[in-house]
């Protein structure tokens, strides 16, 4: 069964033609490159590029500078542990020192034993 709204072929052939035409009058009338809008557009739009960009190094650099910033602060926190660490831990003695401790234990002993 045909649709009602569809005609002929030639109708549907003129129809085609039709907003063909219509679709090259709405591209011949397009500015141009060279057109005074079309350059201030383009203009505008690098101006919007090259500020997006400003923005995107200044964010990278406020991010680079943080980084940074937090290291240098986690270092300083580990070094302050680490010397709060060494302040408890008892002094370490020289092996020389340890062997004259050791002696003197012994000696101490055998002292008691007599």
């Amino acid at each position: 069964m045909k649709h009602p709204k569809e005609g002929s072929f030639a109708e549907r052939r003129d129809a085609a033609a039709e907003a063909k035409k219509l679709l090259l009058k709405k591209f011949a009338a397009a500015p141009k490159p060279d057109d005074a809008a079309m350059q201030a557009k383009l203009a505008e739009k690098a101006a919007v590029a090259v500020a997006r960009e400003a923005r995107r190094v200044e964010r990278e650099r406020l991010k680079q500078e943080t980084e940074e910033r937090n290291k240098a602060e986690a270092a300083a926190a580990a070094e302050a542990a680490a010397a709060a660490a060494k302040a408890l831990e008892p002094p370490v003695k020289s092996e020389a020192e340890r062997k004259a401790e050791r002696d003197r234990r012994y000696a101490a002993r055998k002292a008691r034993k007599r």
